[in-house]
């Protein structure tokens, strides 16, 4: 008796569920359509137009601790000013300075990068986004190059006389 009424439980449990997921998941006829999302819109044709000289500068082998200053440099190629927004570097051992006035049609600008190789160590890529109102937005920047650890401190031998007395120092 127990079972058959376990049984009877578990099938109007199962059919219960089945039916409540037919009931979700059927639309009415009169359900509104779907809601598209709004359009965006399209490039603006006469946007700035960043034209870098390079997007990437190889500072080669440094030593560990080095400091690494390089100027990137662009001329505005589009018909609108450039307005640089934002530049950040991927960490906080690179820092960009950039133009904070727009970069007028034609105009020659420069984003400066400055990088601190203090506790790194091997090879680098590092990277400066930049945010602008530019058609190539955004734009990213890379120095790369490699850091060599310093060379390990000479450490005076510490072995003892051969009567086992103390170094003296």
């Amino acid at each position: 008796m127990k079972k058959s009424i376990l049984a009877l439980g578990m099938f109007l449990f199962v059919t219960a569920a089945v039916n409540a997921q037919d009931k979700n998941t059927v639309a009415p006829a009169s359900a509104a359509p779907a809601v598209t999302p709004a359009a965006t819109p399209p490039p603006n044709p006469n946007a700035g137009d960043f034209k870098f000289q390079e997007l990437e500068f190889n500072f080669g082998t440094i030593k560990q601790g080095d400091v690494i200053n390089h100027d990137f440099n662009f001329t505005n190629d589009g018909k609108e000013p450039i307005i640089i927004s934002e530049a950040h570097g991927s960490c906080g051992c690179t820092v960009p300075q950039w133009p904070k006035e727009p970069v007028a049609k034609g105009q020659k600008s420069t984003i400066k990068v400055t990088f601190n190789s203090a506790g790194k160590m091997g090879m680098q890529d590092k990277t400066v986004t930049i945010n602008s109102n530019a058609k190539n937005n955004p734009v990213v920047l890379h120095l790369k190059g490699n850091v060599e650890a310093p060379p390990a401190p000479a450490v005076p031998p510490t072995t003892k006389p051969a009567d086992g007395a103390p170094i003296a120092h």
